[in-house]
């Protein structure tokens, strides 16, 4: 870079940097903006590959208003001699120990579950709290019996994941 030498009215010197000069668009600025990157369109609702019975056996069901649904619902239960519930997972809640049946309690929980007899006892202090999630219906009477059995309180809650769900699954 150079430097003009200049003298001022007083007969002192000074330099001067040059004025520098910019191109009218920067080379390395693009001209335009870029175009926004392309919209994420999610996959076809029915992405899994069917039947064409089954395609449209779906569709209609799709169209059902939510009371169709549910008599379709208790029609094939009843049709097919199961209940949609039976296969909602269940959650297992210990509601009350009383303190003479603790230890039989607590026998009971380690038999079945994994829990060491510190977390066993932590499990109880605190009650109301789930024993056991997501299980099967006959499990969640097994343990609910054998903890009868031994004296506590139990409560079994089917687990509803999502309006469809429980409007189908659990009734409500």
């Amino acid at each position: 870079m150079a430097f003009t030498k200049l003298s001022g009215a007083n007969g002192s010197i000074y330099y001067r940097s040059p004025t520098p000069t910019f191109p009218a668009t920067p080379s390395n600025f693009p001209s335009k903006p870029p175009p926004p990157p392309p919209q994420h369109t999610p996959p076809p609702f029915a992405a899994v590959d069917a039947p064409e019975k089954v395609v449209e056996l779906g569709d209609q069901i799709s169209n059902l208003t939510l009371a169709d649904t549910q008599k379709l619902v208790e029609y094939l239960q009843d049709k097919l001699g199961v209940s949609a519930a039976s296969f909602a997972p269940f959650d297992v809640v210990i509601d009350d120990v009383p303190s003479n049946s603790r230890i039989a309690t607590i026998k009971v929980v380690r038999a079945l579950t994994s829990l060491a007899l510190k977390e066993v006892k932590k499990l109880i202090e605190g009650l109301p709290k789930k024993f056991k999630e997501r299980v099967t219906k006959e499990e969640a009477e097994e343990a609910k019996k054998q903890l009868e059995d031994a004296g506590a309180k139990i409560s079994i809650l089917a687990r509803c994941r999502g309006n469809f769900d429980r409007l189908i699954l659990c009734g409500k």
